[in-house]
């Protein structure tokens, strides 16, 4: 031990304590938390600060970065060269900052994970947006504080303009805590800002109808908006991003194509882990992933297999890889050098008073500097009114020194405006120069009144701090690069939605389109028709009917399951499009078909589900009636609508009410009518009870109507061609014809059936004021007004509707408002257009009588 030293014993636990505490309180302080004023750490400050000094404004030449660091590292930064140029690097980076502050020449790196490239080869500059952030520094606006060694002064915050915390967010790892702040939309935040100048009392609620959700420099979704709402209004969320991804079509394969990945997602690391899974076989259906991205966008292309189902690949896409990410927010910064959790008022609320500050103690600075100004040019006035007596005394002088104190003494001047005197140019004498300073004493007057204003009121303090905001949006401001996906319980999307009718196909494949109603052309009765729809080989539409945006849409399958859709979730096409897979929209299985739909209003209102039935048929003759309630509760993967029995399949969906009348018709063209209180409520699993008796084991059933205004037309189109229209009951008398019978009978003859007309095909209800709307097998289409069919009897064979070419045959019939719209036909490729059609009279008739048979078979489950 050396002379004059001693030994003082300590307690390790208290020295340990102590010295963590120093080193934690550092690294919070002066490290790894933004501070709520300027956003900023103090190595950004400083790389920023130490730009200016360089002078590499954003209109000057690039400078090397290895010069920046070097000025950074020696005069405020003692921490290493790479935590310098790490920083500036980062703030160069588009896909790293929403609005980069730093102008980067050369290689920065990349969204792929590259390293920039050495500093010795890099040069950089400070963007206009930065040097917002810089503006008024010299003007004593912020506080500064001695550098590490003290010698030098650095700002101990920046006055920025710009509210860089929001905007550009934050993250970093303390002790003991950490923040990760979200970016956020320049021209958004600015509206918000404004929106609590003008009102210091409003809501938290109510700042977020401008500032909804962060806005992420790589783009992307955000899906659903609740985390980033608890964010914002308590300072902590979880926001779930996903990459922006479109299917799409080419050489007959379908493609996943992704343009925007989430926020700090590797793309080169995310291609990668996604072809390992697809090896490993933990992702099926991609046949081959590309990363076609060039200096024009992001393009990352998913080719999928021919039996793959795009949706299905890209939610398991979404599920095991980066395609969708999550960002946890944590809004703490320093506020008064403390960490603190803020929540976006709060934030603003700081925002706003640092800037007060700010704009109080430029104001100041600029009334010091003019009342000084404003001091010596009274001086130079006063000498040039006496200019004679000023330069004889001068003369008479021995030394400055002397003529300035006989100067104070004669005109009672300070000692600066005496200075300023002696030191006067000759050419300030002149008659032109005089005039000039007191139009320069008349300026500075005037802006010292108004600096003073400034200084007395509030409100025009709060108006500046506005007017720079609405500057600072119109300069930098931008479009959102995230896009906001609501989920149902966030947002009403149909109130963004017209509730126009549309026109809804389907194909027997399952492709399915929403159309414009007015895409369809009216037709005369016999014509050949015109093209309706493009489909692949061996595919022909079988469902098409009408219904509004708004509307929901029950979706039953062949296997009885029940599916939810809204209409306006229907992928829109022309009416030449082939339309989107079903498979593709809804979990359906791939050996399973939709056979019937229903329309429904709100599946929301209790009492409307609670008094409405869906009553269900099946070939086999089978019926069903259950509350809509017990399907008023949308799952993804749909739910069993009704037991089907072997060899049976699902055939018909209605909504009714409770007090229709259901009217079947078989193959074989018979009807039953019976009452719909024939048919008692049952669960969902149940199978039903027989709804008629088939003719034979060929026999089936076609089709089931809901009866509840007896002015309409029963409809009934056969096979080849052939249809006509039928009263329920007779208009004249009342009586029906059509019997009312129990359920289970074998029904009475609803149309003649011959080699000529073919089987039954369809049964509808009609009106004069509607249209039928008939589609064939090939896709043809046509239209015709309902009032040009006469109405017949019963047993009549009927008209021939629409002329069919050798074996082609009807796919399915359709009633639709009227249109009042005509348009004629003609023929093509040698097709001959039919004319008139008479009608073909059939005598023949079977008798009336219905076996009646009320058994239940297997009511319940």
């Amino acid at each position: 031990m050396a002379d004059g030293e001693k030994i003082i014993q300590i307690n390790i636990e208290d020295e340990m304590k102590s010295a963590y505490i120093d080193y934690s309180m550092s690294v919070i302080v002066s490290r790894a938390l933004p501070d709520v004023r300027d956003g900023f750490k103090p190595v950004h400050r400083r790389v920023l600060y130490g730009m200016q000094d360089l002078g590499v404004y954003s209109n000057r030449p690039y400078k090397k970065s290895a010069r920046i660091v070097g000025e950074v590292l020696g005069k405020y930064h003692p921490h290493g060269d790479s935590s310098v140029y790490d920083t500036m690097v980062r703030m160069a980076q588009s896909w790293s900052l929403r609005y980069p502050l730093v102008d980067g020449q050369g290689n920065f790196g990349s969204v792929d994970g590259d390293s920039p490239a050495a500093m010795r080869y890099t040069e950089a500059r400070l963007r206009k947006i930065a040097e917002e952030m810089l503006d008024d520094l010299e003007k004593e606006t912020v506080d500064f504080a001695p550098n590490f060694d003290d010698s030098l002064q650095e700002p101990t915050v920046l006055p920025s303009k710009i509210p860089n915390l929001l905007v550009n967010g934050a993250s970093g790892i303390a002790v003991g805590m950490a923040t990760n702040m979200a970016p956020h939309n320049l021209g958004e935040v600015v509206d918000a800002i404004i929106g609590y100048v003008d009102n210091k009392d409003i809501e938290d609620e109510e700042l977020l109808q401008f500032v909804k959700a962060p806005d992420f420099p790589t783009g992307g979704i955000i899906y659903g908006v609740d985390g980033a709402r608890d964010a914002l209004l308590t300072g902590r969320g979880r926001i779930v991003i996903r990459a922006k991804a479109e299917i799409e079509e080419s050489g007959g394969r379908e493609q996943i194509i992704v343009t925007e990945i989430p926020y700090q997602v590797n793309k080169a690391d995310m291609i990668k882990k996604t072809a390992d899974l697809v090896n490993d076989k933990k992702i099926e259906g991609i046949s081959d992933i590309r990363d076609e991205s060039d200096r024009n966008g992001m393009r990352i292309v998913y080719e999928l297999k021919r039996d793959a189902i795009p949706n299905v690949v890209l939610n398991k896409l979404y599920k095991y890889t980066s395609l969708q990410s999550s960002f946890s927010i944590n809004n703490i910064c320093l506020v008064d050098g403390r960490p603190r959790l803020l929540n976006l008022r709060e934030m603003i609320t700081e925002f706003v008073k640092f800037r007060h500050e700010v704009v109080v103690r430029r104001t100041k600075y600029d009334l010091r500097k003019a009342e000084e100004r404003a001091h010596i040019l009274e001086g130079l006035i006063i000498a040039s009114d006496n200019i004679d007596e000023v330069i004889a005394i001068i003369r008479s002088s021995k030394s400055p020194e002397e003529a300035r104190e006989r100067l104070m003494e004669r005109f009672a001047l300070s000692d600066l405006q005496s200075r300023a005197i002696v030191e006067m140019r000759l050419r300030q004498l002149t008659g032109l120069e005089q005039d000039k300073l007191r139009a320069e004493y008349a300026d500075l007057m005037a802006l010292i009144t108004d600096l003073k204003d400034i200084l007395a009121r509030e409100e025009r303090r709060m108006q500046i701090i506005k007017d720079e905001l609405i500057d600072i949006r119109t300069k930098y401001g931008d479009a959102r690069r995230s896009r906001i996906e609501y989920s149902a319980s966030e947002m009403k999307i149909e109130d963004l939605i017209p509730d126009e009718e549309v026109v809804i196909t389907i194909s027997h494949a399952g492709y399915i389109k929403r159309t414009n109603l007015d895409e369809f052309k009216v037709q005369s009765r016999g014509g050949m028709g015109s093209k309706g729809s493009t489909t692949r080989d061996k595919d022909f539409l079988e469902h098409l009917f009408v219904a509004t945006n708004h509307n929901y849409l029950l979706i039953f399958t062949e296997k009885g399951r029940c599916f939810w859709m809204r209409v306006f979730e229907v992928p829109e096409g022309n009416k030449t499009a082939k339309g989107r897979a079903i498979q593709n929209l809804l979990n359906i299985e791939q050996d399973d078909k939709i056979k019937a739909y229903v329309k429904v209003k709100d599946l929301t209102d209790k009492e409307y589900v609670q008094n409405n039935f869906i009553v269900m048929c099946t070939k086999e003759g089978i019926i069903k009636k259950t509350s809509l309630e017990a399907y008023s509760r949308p799952r993804a993967n749909g739910i069993n609508a009704i037991t089907i029995r072997e060899n049976d399949e699902l055939l018909e969906a209605r909504l009714t009410d409770g007090t229709n009348e259901m009217v079947l018709a078989t193959k074989a063209g018979r009807a039953i009518r019976f009452n719909e209180a024939k048919v008692r409520p049952m669960g969902r699993n149940a199978s039903g009870v027989r709804a008629v008796t088939l003719q034979n084991d060929t026999d089936e059933v076609v089709g089931m109507i809901c009866v509840k205004d007896n002015t309409e037309t029963i409809m009934v189109v056969s096979e080849k061609g052939y249809g006509k229209r039928s009263f329920l009951n007779d208009p004249e008398d009342g009586e029906p014809v059509y019997r009312i019978t129990n359920r289970g009978g074998k029904g009475v003859k609803t149309i003649n059936i011959t080699d000529k007309t073919g089987p039954l095909l369809a049964i509808k209800t009609v009106a004069d004021e509607d249209d039928l709307m008939i589609i064939t097998k090939a896709g043809v289409t046509i239209r015709m007004h309902i009032d040009g069919i006469r109405v017949m009897g019963r047993a009549a064979q009927g008209v021939r509707l629409i002329n069919l070419k050798g074996t082609a045959a009807i796919a399915a019939v359709a009633r639709v408002p009227r249109s009042d719209e005509e348009e004629e036909f003609e023929g093509e490729d040698g097709i001959i257009v039919a004319g008139p059609v008479e009608e073909i009279s059939d005598d023949s008739t079977e008798p009336d009588d219905s076996t009646e048979d009320t058994t239940e078979t297997n009511s319940e489950d």
